[in-house]
């Protein structure tokens, strides 16, 4: 199989800070980090900002759970303001968004599979109300206006299957703090729609992520991430449109080659005989020329429970010796052999071998239309431009001692993306979970998009457990505009989940 050569697209510019890539489109410097110190424990997950009161909200699990207020007047020294105790609403915050002088967060219940509740705050930090939505409110966003608030219910399982809520996504309007609760029920799964939990409804299966809203404000795209799928929410109606099913991606194709060996200590991209399923986490929409699209960050997820498990190395499954001929070669340890796989699909023929074989996440970034169809894949981009531009953290957990550990396992792990605008451009940025980057693309035409920069605060040499390693496993992005930042320049403010860091970059 063709190995792809890696791009020499930049030079590589050394800091203590990370790197950055010289000469690309956009630079972003990192100004300043506040960290609290926690170390693999959520100490920084999800962020917003207030603009009146140049303050990020940042959702911190660490410390059983709270939200921290942090100042940002002065960039380059962030300073808490002052922490909010989520605990008292349930078993701990999990998102967090800001409009028009109110704070949300989504509170999941001490009991994960009973209904949550949506704490609304003003910027200071004093309640104003509690909605109840369905279990495990993921997500929170407000509408452009700030009229409503929408709201992910993931409603996980509980580790033995024995109780499965079913997802959920709320509209609450903010003028009365009522909720429209919106289920699945009614919802009969199109092909390429993953339903597969033991004895699970549709209804049951489905588990809202994340969301994002059209610029208008009417319209709503949740991605259904286990379920490889998009929900498509009419926002004004306050109902369901549809359930989109997002397809596969072809790794077989050079175009969408991937590093499937994570113990050949080497940068192998190579195209193979797999199809990923996108499995987006992330999710934000922009407009272009009157069209809205819609682009995920294809995380990939497996469902991982003790009664039911998914997941499986390619080298413990049979492959059928018609569709692979090659199976021995392919399923050796120099190949595929740890690459990870579902056991939920593939045998098309019910015969107990495996005819296609299906992998978690795209390593990539995707633009849809509004009817949920493909408009661009990243395809192989991600991997190739990290290769080039910070080698020695290629497909790791952050650090260097991990080169190439994730490339059987999502690799760099696209988690999240935002959308924002420099100089009347838009861009897409993309936090990179596990290699610990955040890789940006000017996105101009979406059928085009076009790479503009790459930037990573870690330290690759750093010890993560001792707080040496810097930036580790970017969580949460919010785009600050220019309007509202306190240098005049567009800001990104990145929460890392486990540095437990909080960094503002300056975008020019």
């Amino acid at each position: 199989m063709k190995r792809i050569a890696l791009l020499a697209l930049l030079v590589l510019v050394s800091m203590v800070s990370g790197v950055f890539a010289q000469d690309a489109e956009l630079t972003l410097t990192p100004l300043g980090t506040y960290a609290t110190g926690i170390i693999d424990d959520g100490g920084a997950e999800i962020v917003t900002y207030i603009p009146e009161s140049q303050q990020l909200v940042v959702v911190n699990s660490g410390e059983g759970s709270q939200l921290d207020f942090i100042n940002i007047s002065d960039p380059s020294a962030p300073t808490l303001v002052m922490s909010v105790d989520m605990t008292v609403y349930g078993g701990g915050a999990n998102s967090v968004d800001y409009k028009n002088g109110i704070v949300a967060a989504g509170v999941e219940a001490e009991d994960t599979q009973a209904p949550g509740v949506v704490v609304f705050l003003s910027a200071e930090g004093e309640e104003l109300a509690v909605v109840e939505v369905g279990a495990l409110p993921d997500m929170v966003v407000f509408t452009p206006d700030g009229s409503k608030l929408l709201v992910a219910g993931e409603g996980e399982p509980s580790s033995d299957y024995t109780n499965d809520p079913e997802g959920t996504i709320a509209i609450i309007d903010v003028a009365t703090f009522e909720a429209n609760l919106i289920t699945f029920g009614d919802v009969t799964p199109a092909e390429g729609v993953r339903v597969f939990g033991p004895n699970a409804t549709a209804a049951q299966d489905f588990e809202p992520e994340y969301i994002a809203v059209s610029p208008d404000g009417t319209v709503a795209a949740v991605t259904l991430q286990e379920n490889n799928a998009v929900a498509i929410v009419d926002v004004v109606a306050g109902t369901l449109v549809d359930v989109i099913p997002l397809g596969y991606k072809d790794h077989s194709l050079e175009a969408n080659a991937l590093d499937a060996n994570d113990e050949d200590g080497a940068i192998n991209i190579q195209a193979w005989p797999v199809m990923g399923m996108y499995l987006p986490d992330g999710i934000a929409a922009y407009e272009v020329d009157g069209e809205v699209y819609f682009i995920t960050a294809n995380e990939g997820d497996a469902r991982d429970y003790d009664a039911f498990a998914e997941e499986s190395r390619l080298e413990d499954v049979t492959l059928d010796p018609e569709a692979f001929p090659n199976a021995a070669e392919l399923q050796a340890g120099d190949q595929l052999a740890r690459l990870n796989v579902t056991t939920t699909q593939g045998d098309t023929d019910g015969d107990g071998d495996f005819d296609v074989l299906y992998n978690y996440g795209g390593r990539s970034f995707t633009v849809w239309n509004s009817a949920g169809e493909l408009v661009y894949d990243s395809g192989s981009s991600i991997e190739t431009i990290t290769a080039e531009l910070a080698p020695e953290l290629f497909n790791s957990e952050g650090t260097a001692d991990g080169f190439d550990s994730r490339s059987d396992n999502k690799g760099p792990e696209p988690e999240t993306v935002v959308i924002g605008t420099v100089n009347d451009v838009p861009y897409a940025f993309v936090a990179l979970e596990r290699i610990s980057g955040i890789i940006v693309y000017n996105i101009s035409d979406p059928a085009a998009p076009t790479f503009a920069g790459y930037v990573s605060n870690t330290i690759a040499d750093g010890v993560m457990e001792e707080g040496t390693a810097g930036d580790i496993a970017p969580e949460g992005l919010k785009f600050i505009p220019a309007t509202d930042s306190p240098t005049g320049n567009a800001l990104l403010a990145v929460a890392n989940e486990v540095s437990g860091t909080t960094t503002v970059y300056e975008i020019q």
